[in-house]
């Protein structure tokens, strides 16, 4: 079926279905997107020679729309990455105000440690909520994709559509498409373990345990190697910690009751940011770490340093301006004032008098 003839097909939301239903009519468009991009590339993998009712072209599909979502929502990650890095180099200043003002409950002093900490927000370009922002954008995205894959049983089930080119034909041909020839897209594990499913067992027990060693090495990455060691002595390192071995274990649950092609999702999604974490890692590392050390390391292997603005320049360059900076400091010490020679002389001579 080609995409135009999906395209004049596509239903759109029928305000009359029930209740008024927000939450729904918000995800809509997104929902709509992402079985654009998931019915494309079933499209394109089919025009290629795939089945098209076979399950790896159903499987291939959702890792082209996982790719396809991720690498869209990915400058966002990068915006993330710097606002959180911006917000622990303001970190020491936070405290010192914080300090300033301990214990100090008056009305005017609590309206100067707000401006003082908006002020120092403004001077750095960053804010608290700037670094959670591109992740609260990606949610709703996430969330789209997961209802669209875990919607397909109960569309198939009612012969009718998604919400937009996943046409009924579709949404049965997905629905009824098989790995292994036996093993459904949209059977969860205890579904296949009172089917006596064996093959549809063993897969979704060996996803589950790929998609928690994935997200544990993920959070390994970024404790191990990603925290400066003023970092690694407070109680968030602790928390960091015990989220380490604790986060993993949610995708058991996941396992358990959610749908193949979900999990199939879930597990290319934990793949490609595991990916995406170790290139950060690497090549924007948190100053003062273990993995900044290790770049600086590579960098001057190949004749190169990181100067004082965060770029990459030739290590002659670098040296010639620590040797600038160097002079500067040891000509501001020359320069000192020389009056404070003789005050120092005579509160000297005035003690030694008494």
């Amino acid at each position: 079926m080609g995409l135009d003839l999906l395209l004049a097909n596509s239903p759109s939301p029928d305000p009359n279905a029930g209740g008024f239903d927000l939450f729904g009519i918000i995800l809509w468009p997104l929902k709509w997107a992402v079985e654009l991009i998931l019915v494309a590339w079933h499209w394109l993998l089919t025009a290629m020679g795939l089945p098209a009712a076979d399950g790896l072209t159903w499987v291939l599909s959702i890792v082209g729309l996982v790719i396809v979502v991720r690498a869209a929502v990915f400058p966002l990650f990068v915006k993330q990455i710097k606002s959180q890095r911006k917000m622990m180099e303001i970190a020491p200043e936070l405290r010192k105000v914080q300090e300033k003002y301990r214990g100090k409950k008056d009305q005017l002093s609590r309206e100067a440690m707000s401006r003082e900490t908006m002020a120092l927000y403004k001077r750095h370009g960053t804010t608290p909520m700037s670094s959670c922002l591109p992740l609260l954008v990606q949610m709703p995205i996430f969330f789209a994709l997961f209802s669209v894959l875990r919607d397909v049983k109960m569309h198939a089930e009612a012969q009718v559509g998604g919400v937009g080119l996943l046409s009924p034909e579709l949404t049965k041909e997905f629905y009824d498409a098989k790995l292994f020839g036996s093993v459904s897209l949209h059977e969860t594990l205890g579904e296949a373990w009172n089917s006596g499913n064996t093959p549809a067992i063993v897969l979704l027990v060996i996803l589950v345990v790929l998609m928690i060693g994935s997200q544990f090495f993920t959070q390994l990455q970024i404790i191990s190697k990603n925290l400066s060691p003023e970092a690694k002595t407070g109680q968030a390192y602790q928390m960091q910690k015990i989220m380490l071995y604790v986060l993993p274990l949610g995708f058991i649950f996941s396992g358990v009751f959610f749908p193949l092609g979900v999990v199939m999702y879930w597990f290319v999604s934990n793949l490609w940011t595991m990916a995406q974490q170790f290139l950060v890692i690497r090549e924007m590392p948190t100053p003062g770490s273990e993995a900044a050390k290790a770049r600086e390391e590579r960098l001057a292997r190949k004749g190169k340093a990181i100067n004082a603005q965060g770029k990459v320049v030739p290590m002659a360059i670098y040296e010639a301006e620590e040797q600038r900076k160097f002079e500067e400091l040891e000509k501001a010490k020359a320069e000192t004032p020389k009056r404070e020679q003789p005050m120092s002389k005579k509160r000297a001579k005035k003690k030694g008098s008494n």
